[in-house]
């Protein structure tokens, strides 16, 4: 029975070098994760995505903070508590497959059941529809190295999901897959897990994974978790700069705030150019800004009129067969744009119209 997680203030240090220097890896962390939801932590390596996922396992021990799992505390170091990983019936993959290559496909998924004592018919069965539900029951006898990457990060899941846990902890279990392996399996991963309907935890730092496997997405970095909302939000109403240019918003453009009427803002760009777009919190009339936006949101040659249209320079063609990548001289930054097709429209030095959409331009305060 899948549960709800709640991870309270967590904070996690560790101490190292000569003399000692403490580092907080997570710092301050709170989030709720409802039960059969998917929540997917995001950042770069080192940003403390990892560790609060071993924390919810019980293989770190946090400093502080308080970790509850269907309404049951699991940790809490303040008050002595911290149920140790064999206790909590959590289900983990891993970025390693981690099967164990001399037993058979049946054998690998059956293991934590036959630790636990399961009574034999009812082991069968579970092992059966656990397999069956990975699209493995034919491989059941084969051995589990007879098996494709794929094949076995499906029977690390099936594993992990056999005895019905609480949670499901994923550490970027398709890192290690190749890149078609990846496309395939990510998106059987989420069908498979919401059908079962299991609360998830994942890892990862690939961007478009996170999109296709998470309900909501938790951006971290250094040790914060800096916004945690749908994918949409996310990418459409980054909380800060980090969080805009992780997730692909790579262009940015230096000004500052002219106006200000709601959440728009009327912002000196270049020379002398005005620009409009939604501003951050704490960003006023005055305010020096850098305004983020995506490559695949600038408009090349809009039809008709509107907001935010410039005249600029094509600096750069970079070709890639389905799609053009431009390098555009804009208010005295070099800014991308993306043309998806297989031809490309414009020549490098010729000079065009682009439109910015006001609404997924984002100016944060400096």
């Amino acid at each position: 029975m899948s549960s709800e997680l709640r991870v309270e203030q967590l904070r996690k240090v560790f101490t190292t070098g000569k003399p000692p220097v403490a580092k907080a890896a997570v710092d301050d962390v709170s989030f709720t994760i409802a039960a059969g939801e998917i929540v997917v932590l995001l950042g770069p390596s080192g940003c403390g995505k990892t560790t609060t996922l071993r924390c919810v396992a019980g293989l770190e021990h946090p400093t502080s903070g308080r970790i509850v799992i269907g309404g049951t505390m699991y940790t809490d170091p303040q008050a002595g508590v911290l149920v140790p990983p064999r206790s909590r019936n959590l289900g983990m993959v891993f970025q390693s497959y981690a099967v164990w290559p001399h037993m058979t496909v049946r054998q690998n998924v059956a293991y934590p059941l036959k630790a636990r004592g399961t009574p034999r018919a009812e082991l069968n069965k579970a092992v059966a529809q656990a397999l069956d539900l990975v699209e493995l029951g034919s491989y059941a006898d084969r051995p589990v190295t007879q098996l494709s990457g794929g094949q076995m990060q499906r029977v690390a899941l099936a594993r992990s999901m056999v005895y019905q846990p609480q949670i499901l902890l994923l550490d970027e279990p398709l890192s290690n897959l190749d890149a078609q392996l990846r496309l395939r399996l990510r998106d059987d991963l989420r069908r498979i897990i919401k059908r079962v309907g299991l609360t998830a935890l994942y890892v990862t730092h690939d961007q478009t994974e996170a999109v296709v496997l998470g309900d909501r997405i938790g951006v971290m970095r250094d040790g914060k978790l800096l916004q945690l909302d749908t994918p949409s939000e996310i990418y459409n109403r980054p909380a800060d700069l980090f969080v805009a240019g992780f997730t692909g918003a790579s262009n940015v453009i230096d000004g500052t705030v002219v106006s200000r009427d709601g959440a728009f803002g009327v912002i000196a760009v270049g020379a002398n150019e005005r620009l409009t777009a939604r501003l951050g919190d704490g960003v006023s009339e005055g305010s020096a800004v850098k305004v983020a936006l995506r490559p695949d949101n600038v408009g090349l040659s809009p039809v008709g009129d509107g907001p935010n249209r410039f005249k600029v320079r094509v600096a750069s063609r970079h070709y890639q067969g389905t799609q053009t990548v431009y390098e555009l001289t804009l208010a005295g930054a070099t800014i991308e744009a993306l043309e998806v097709g297989s031809a490309a429209r414009h020549d490098v030095d010729s000079e065009i119209v682009v439109a910015l959409p006001p609404e997924i331009c984002w100016a944060y305060a400096v």
